[in-house]
């Protein structure tokens, strides 16, 4: 695993909390998460808490406001479904400027919306905070099957070698008068997916055998975990905003 293999969310910066170890750092968006989830649809004003939790952390990250908007418009057909349940829901209803508006709607729009917008927010942070192969490395330290990590860490590994593949298999197409730009000239496209698909498999089956004749037993060495892994310090500085966020879902279930 390079250290150059990062994803296109990372942000470059130096700040607390990307000095994190990954795996406080993925324990606490699923912890803020869950909080968020469990947290009642008529408390406004727990969800306004929660979004003053995310700004102070972004603050804190150095990630800014626009970068987050514009990364968070991946949530948008979702938002559409929010808006039009007011609409197409059923139960008591409510007059506003002339038209009649669920009230379950009203609530279940609001429900999604903010607690989407959150959680794909906390993602964010993680994502802009946390490089690809310490996403990973963290998951391994928190005890996720290793096939899910072995899988994503060879996927990582090996994503840009298939990605040359498929271009240079592109150029020579085109180098031979292929250039399929049309759906009844998708054949040529199609014939060469289910190359590159042959080729990809060919070439795990090469580095698999390579790997099991050097040892690999499903498991990549310890070595791999490299050192700096989450101290009780490390825990106890993660834990202020899923712990802050615990206990506004709290006061928001009590309170009603």
């Amino acid at each position: 695993m390079g250290a150059g293999h990062a994803h296109v969310l990372y942000r470059d910066r130096t700040s607390p909390v990307h000095r994190l170890p990954p795996e406080v750092k993925i324990a606490a968006m699923v912890v803020f998460t869950i909080a968020v989830v469990a947290t009642p649809r008529e408390a406004f004003w727990a969800f306004g808490g929660y979004l003053l939790l995310v700004l102070l952390v972004a603050a804190v990250a150095r990630i800014g406001l626009r970068w987050l908007a514009s990364r968070s418009l991946i949530e948008l057909p979702f938002v559409v479904f929010a808006f039009a349940l007011p609409f197409v829901g059923t139960g008591e209803r409510v007059s506003w400027l002339g038209v009649e508006l669920s009230v379950d709607g009203l609530y279940g729009g609001w429900n999604i919306l903010a607690k989407g917008t959150l959680g794909v927010l906390a993602s964010l942070l993680l994502a802009g905070t946390t490089t690809m192969r310490d996403l990973i490395l963290g998951l391994d330290r928190l005890h996720c099957p290793q096939i899910l990590t072995q899988i994503a860490a060879f996927m990582l590994r090996y994503l840009d070698v298939l990605v040359g593949e498929a271009r240079r298999m592109r150029v020579a197409r085109i180098s031979r008068g292929d250039d399929p730009r049309f759906v009844w000239q998708l054949r040529g496209f199609a014939a060469g997916i289910g190359a590159l698909f042959l080729r990809a498999f060919e070439r795990g089956e090469r580095v698999y055998l390579a790997m099991v004749s050097r040892g690999y037993q499903g498991r990549m060495p310890a070595v791999w975990l490299g050192t700096g892994a989450a101290t009780a310090r490390h825990w106890l500085v993660a834990a202020t905003v899923p712990l802050a966020a615990t206990g506004i879902a709290a006061a928001a279930v009590v309170l009603g």
